[in-house]
């Protein structure tokens, strides 16, 4: 479990670094007004406070649950971004082949082919196919 009051912030805050890359939450950060600071914290204590909580999941447990998730909610954006984080949360390539068929089979074959394109793009911008 995470640490409890401030730390789990902290946590949150490190684990997100860590996972989408310092550039990406400098970026987000990097707004002057002082409601989407607020809001970033928001996001990053709910959303990963839940990765940094440690327990029976592991990260790429929840690496690959989030992409289900996300494909499911036709969100293609964050699916983008937790797909270029594959390799710090231990998805391999064969892992997000297999999730697309996943997603096509319960989601639909609109959220399969939408996460295949958004994959295909990522692996394009990352240097080729697998």
């Amino acid at each position: 479990m995470a640490a409890s009051g401030g730390d789990d912030l902290e946590a949150a805050r490190s684990l997100r670094r860590a996972m989408l890359g310092g550039d990406y939450v400098d970026a987000q950060a990097a707004d002057p007004n002082p409601v989407m600071g607020e809001f970033q914290d928001y996001v990053t204590s709910m959303a990963w406070g839940v990765w940094a909580r440690g327990g029976a999941l592991s990260t790429r447990d929840r690496s690959l649950l989030v992409l289900a998730m996300t494909a499911a909610l036709g969100r293609m954006e964050e699916f983008a971004l937790h797909a270029r984080a594959k390799d710090r949360t231990g998805v391999t390539d064969a892992e997000l082949d297999e999730l697309l068929f996943q997603i096509a089979a319960y989601c639909g074959a609109p959220a399969g082919n939408a996460a295949t394109r958004a994959l295909q793009a990522v692996r394009a911008e990352q240097g080729g196919g697998h």
